[in-house]
């Protein structure tokens, strides 16, 4: 594809060309928004017509970035097709799922191919962010946006891949200050990537020698966290029978200077818990079998069960019954300080609770009510209306949770003095002998 004029950054600086971001969920938007404060032409384009309205009113369906900088974007939101004519740079930021038997879900990312293909103008330079894994943006994608567009890759349009990096949540590690990985059909289109999004990364930003490398670097970064923390629960799982303390181990452990500080705990979310299945099912369909993910998948995701189970075990020493037993659990969504619900471990404990007849309160103050509800038709409840508790699990280590204190907890049980009350601490916020102290029967991860 010859180049032709002024470099696809020139443009979006001067105002010639619309960056065009498809999909405005967790990733779309702050990537909008960050060329948006650019004061570069924004094209917000997501086929949900409810989300769309959502940001044409001022409001932040996702809760990430704020509705007072969608108010002022001034980014064109909308899911009218046709719009992505006037952008020459389209960054593509659909959800990439795994269906319940976990194989991978394409649908989304197809889905936008063809919207793409059908509107694409030639010149124009399509980045993916979705994760995939290695070979999807070229044996994939690019045949399904040469078909609906009747251009040639490479002659007509261009493309490139950039893996996503964005942690909900986390309002230090933000999309301009991550360092931003960027790959393209060849050199020179790379090399254009690498400098629209300089415009607006104030981190380094790295080309890597292919589309497929690119792909690569996204699922092993998360498989390699979803192997350590599996590594972190199987260790959990083992010192508790052994009488170990599993934080006593840790801490001991990070005074090494090489220790890497992973911690057991529920493992959801659209990234973690998702990422891996991308590479176990491509190793697995070339006739490569990955142990070690496999393994570490099954680990993970086992582990709300393990976490029931040993509550019903607590239950029996206690001589409790879990039928009509009521239940707390602290924090919904997939991890902490953050609203996102998907993929919510804690929903999995909640529903086996159900299933054993508990009667099972969520309290939650980061995550939307009316999602929670529309999502797994779950009501929330404050901490102040809960009385007569038999058993609490801290299942997400939300920061408005640091106020609460374990005599605190204890007032809320059933009143009695004994250690026949149940506190579960899946991610290790309390102190195991404050906790014993003020009578609860204390066990965690």
């Amino acid at each position: 594809m010859k180049r032709i004029g002024r470099t696809h950054a020139e443009r979006i600086s001067s105002g010639a060309e619309a960056v065009a971001v498809v999909g405005l969920g967790y990733v779309g938007l702050p990537v909008a928004l960050a060329f948006a404060k650019l004061g570069a032409h924004v094209i917000g384009f997501d086929t949900s017509a409810e989300k769309i309205q959502h940001y044409l009113s001022g409001q932040d369906p996702t809760g990430e970035m704020g509705s007072d900088a969608v108010r002022e974007s001034g980014i064109q939101f909308t899911d009218d097709e046709k719009a992505l004519r006037e952008s020459g740079f389209i960054v593509v930021a659909v959800p990439t799922p795994v269906l319940p038997d976990h194989c991978v879900d394409l649908s989304c990312l197809e889905s936008a191919c063809n919207i793409i293909g059908r509107n694409i103008v030639k010149g124009a330079v399509v980045v993916f962010e979705s994760t995939v894994y290695p070979g999807v943006t070229e044996n994939f994608c690019v045949p399904l946006l040469e078909q609906s567009s009747g251009l040639e890759c490479g002659v007509d349009f261009a493309v490139g891949y950039s893996p996503e990096r964005i942690n909900p949540g986390d309002k230090s590690h933000t999309f301009e200050t991550i360092c931003k990985v960027v790959s393209g059909i060849n050199g020179e289109i790379a090399a254009q990537i690498a400098a629209v999004y300089a415009l607006v990364v104030t981190a380094d930003v790295t080309c890597v020698s292919s589309i497929r490398t690119a792909e690569a670097i996204k699922v092993v970064e998360n498989t390699q966290r979803d192997i350590n923390i599996a590594y972190m629960n199987e260790c959990a799982m083992l010192f508790r029978r052994m009488g170990i303390t599993t934080r006593e181990v840790l801490d001991g452990m990070a005074t090494k200077w090489n220790a890497l500080h992973f911690m057991p705990g529920l493992v959801g979310g659209h990234c973690i818990s998702v990422d891996p299945y991308y590479l176990i099912g491509e190793a697995e369909r070339i006739g490569f079998r990955p142990e070690l993910m496999s393994v570490s998948r099954r680990i993970n995701e086992t582990m709300s069960e393990y976490v029931v189970n040993e509550i019903l075990r607590e239950f029996a020493f206690a001589n409790k019954k879990i039928r009509n037993a009521k239940i707390a659990v602290l924090g919904i969504t997939y991890k902490e300080n953050c609203s996102d619900l998907r993929n919510s471990k804690a929903v999995e404990i909640v529903r086996s609770l159900q299933g054993y007849g508990a009667q099972v309160f969520v309290c939650d103050p980061v995550a939307d009510a009316e999602q929670v509800q529309q999502a797994f038709g779950l009501p929330l409840s404050t901490i102040g209306e809960l009385s007569g508790v038999d058993c609490f699990i801290f299942a997400v280590a939300h920061e408005a949770f640091n106020a609460l204190t374990e005599a605190g907890l204890k007032e809320l049980c059933a009143g009695r003095t004994d250690e026949q009350d149940i506190l579960f601490d899946v991610k290790n916020l309390l102190s195991s002998e404050a906790a014993l102290n003020a009578g609860f029967r204390y066990l965690a991860l």
